[in-house]
């Protein structure tokens, strides 16, 4: 399928919905469920306008048959998944975790539906590589990155490319991808790092521990410049996880927050160039200091801003 080449606006188009931040979680939880709304409170405080966000819209239980257990699917819905499923998970079962992640896996489409007009499109979340076809883990309950892709490969996209450079592998999405060579899965992250048990990309790059800035951004510019001439994606689908980065508590990789910029810049531009689209999603990061951690997530903003030739750019620092 041949996509038209995207131009790109004032801004990059960006989805979000309130839900995200609104989970009931234990005291002292591992998960910042309270980073998406700092992000985009950031974002409003920057100056940029409500309406330059799109709400997110929520998928149906329908929708995710087409890539996970239907009974799989139910027992999140009903609350009757074995407790043991939702300790690998990681979260306590509740009705509001559940319609959180549709309306989360709506938003990853919907960003990826946007980018193939628009050129960039963000998303506030996203990022839910560890789920599987009939369990989640790591804080994921379904894939949203397999689910977009999937889902435009049946509205008529031919190849599409996921880039995950979270600092976990995607194992999920290797598992759920292995049988569909129309959808290339791409993982670069650090090998001695959750999961334990990696699973087959089409390419992964296991980096060692404290993998330094240079050999980092190294090992992300030949796999992207490798995949994009390789296979010449419709649409691009970037997770853009920012636990590689030194401070992360659960990285072990020792990136610093210039070269992370520079990572989502390399991203977004490598894409820009070939006139390929890209959907971004901010994927995951592990900071107790919400605000430091949101810090490290405007980074992709302010590399998209940077290729959009906003002024926002300018009040985000590296």
């Amino acid at each position: 399928m041949l996509v038209a080449k995207p131009m790109l606006s004032a801004l990059p188009a960006m989805l979000y919905h309130p839900c995200y931040s609104e989970l009931n979680l234990p005291d002292r939880h591992r998960y910042p469920i309270t980073k998406y709304r700092t992000l985009y409170q950031y974002l409003l405080n920057m100056g940029l306008p409500e309406n330059a966000f799109t709400r997110s819209i929520p998928v149906t239980a329908e929708q995710l048959a087409e890539v996970h257990c239907p009974a799989y699917i139910q027992s999140l819905a009903d609350g009757t998944i074995a407790a043991k499923a939702m300790r690998r998970i990681g979260f306590p079962w509740s009705e509001q975790l559940f319609q959180r992640s549709l309306y989360s896996l709506g938003g990853t489409l919907q960003t990826a539906q946007t980018a193939l007009n628009n050129g960039i499109a963000l998303h506030l979340s996203g990022g839910y590589h560890h789920a599987f076809y009939a369990e989640g883990s790591g804080f994921c309950l379904f894939n949203d990155l397999v689910f977009a892709a999937k889902t435009l490969l049946h509205q008529g996209l031919d190849k599409i490319l996921i880039v995950d450079l979270d600092v976990h592998q995607g194992d999920g999405s290797a598992l759920l991808l292995a049988d569909e060579p129309r959808i290339i899965s791409c993982s670069v992250h650090c090998e001695k790092n959750f999961p334990s048990r990696k699973q087959s990309s089409d390419w992964d790059i296991g980096l060692a521990k404290d993998c330094s800035d240079t050999d980092y951004l190294q090992a992300v510019q030949q796999s992207l410049q490798t995949l994009l001439n390789w296979h010449r994606p419709d649409l691009v689908i970037y997770d853009a996880g920012v636990d590689i980065h030194q401070q992360d508590e659960l990285g072990l990789l020792n990136i610093s927050t210039g070269a992370l910029y520079q990572r989502d810049l390399l991203v977004l531009q490598s894409c820009v160039e070939q006139n390929i689209p890209v959907a971004a999603v901010i994927g995951g990061g592990y900071q107790r200091n919400v605000d430091a951690l949101v810090q490290l997530h405007l980074q992709l903003f302010k590399a998209a801003f940077t290729l959009h030739g906003s002024n926002f750019a300018g009040k985000i620092e590296t």
